[in-house]
């Protein structure tokens, strides 16, 4: 099982009362010493050093016939619905058949050689190696598929599209997003994020991981996956229903943890989904790509209000 969090040593601070004045005693100093610190303006203040569990960030190679086309920073788990998520988007993947070969891997750790050039006195060696392998998900696309285009450098957790020359989305829409009819009750909307925030469970141990779901318009959840990138997140659920094959996701909903920029209208239009609905608000682009390419598009949904941006016609209040 993929390891999702870390721990690691926190300096924890707690004040009841204004910041410290100039030459009042450090926060190193406190933690170091009898664990409390108090300073003219804040008598109670206090700081502690112990664990705390962290989201874990690793890179993932997407190697295509044994060239790797391109590297993510991810959160590890459902890297094989990651890869396949991705290349919905990017290479215009629309059945699992597109995918031939998908497995999972890892280069083999260092460890060994590490502890070699160390016991030798090779430092020089020892310092220049990480101790890690990185996991890799291999796969061929079948006939007729295109390949991505190389990326030029890592694809970062807050950057989905970086050194992504191509931004057309003409090409990416494949099926409507919605039957004539469709539609959700508002109460659906704004009970989708609550139940997601449920099954977000290594959020609820580090407080840094986003989310994104795939909903009925009754608000039945089919898959909620958790990334410290938000388009990780949705990226995995499109891979689990390419895989699931639930693609085109037409009159599902697309539900986010955070907000909606043009990365994210982007993967909803190439999944098919027939709306979005976010915790937080959308820009202004992707606003208009989600007026023009007939999604519903939800914004600052909390249990009894949310503003409508798009798609308005299709909520029943």
């Amino acid at each position: 099982m993929s390891v999702m969090s870390a721990r690691r040593r926190v300096v924890r601070v707690l004040q009841a009362a204004s910041s410290p004045a100039p030459g009042s005693a450090s926060v190193a100093a406190s933690a170091a010493g009898s664990g409390s610190a108090a300073g003219p303006d804040s008598p109670s203040a206090s700081a502690s050093a112990q664990g705390d569990e962290l989201s874990v960030e690793a890179p993932l190679n997407l190697v295509i016939d044994d060239a790797v086309i391109a590297t993510l920073m991810r959160t590890p788990g459902h890297d094989i619905e990651l890869a396949a998520g991705w290349l919905v988007v990017e290479s215009g993947v629309r059945s699992a058949d597109d995918l031939i070969g998908l497995r999972q891997c890892r280069t083999a750790d260092d460890l060994t050689v590490r502890s070699t050039a160390a016991a030798e006195g090779r430092l020089g060696l020892s310092a220049g190696l990480t101790g890690r392998g990185v996991d890799q998900v291999h796969l061929s696309l079948a006939a007729g598929v295109e390949p991505p285009q190389p990326r030029s450098w890592v694809t970062g957790t807050s950057c989905g599209v970086c050194s992504a020359d191509v931004l057309d989305l003409a090409p990416l829409k494949w099926a409507a997003p919605s039957t004539p009819d469709w539609t959700v009750s508002a109460a659906t909307l704004q009970q989708l994020p609550e139940s997601m925030r449920v099954q977000q469970r290594t959020f609820a141990r580090t407080g840094s991981l986003h989310a994104a779901g795939l909903a009925t318009s009754a608000g039945e959840l089919l898959v909620v996956r958790e990334d410290v990138g938000r388009h990780n997140a949705v990226d995995k659920v499109t891979g689990w229903a390419l895989l699931a094959d639930r693609l085109p996701a037409t009159d599902l909903l697309l539900a986010v943890s955070g907000r909606v920029s043009f990365e994210i209208v982007q993967k909803a239009i190439a999944a098919s989904v027939a709306g979005i609905v976010a915790v937080s608000a959308p820009s202004d682009l992707a606003v208009d790509l989600a007026r023009d390419y007939g999604l519903l598009l939800a914004g600052m949904v909390r249990p009894g209000r949310m503003n409508l941006y798009a798609g308005e016609s299709r909520v029943l209040l």
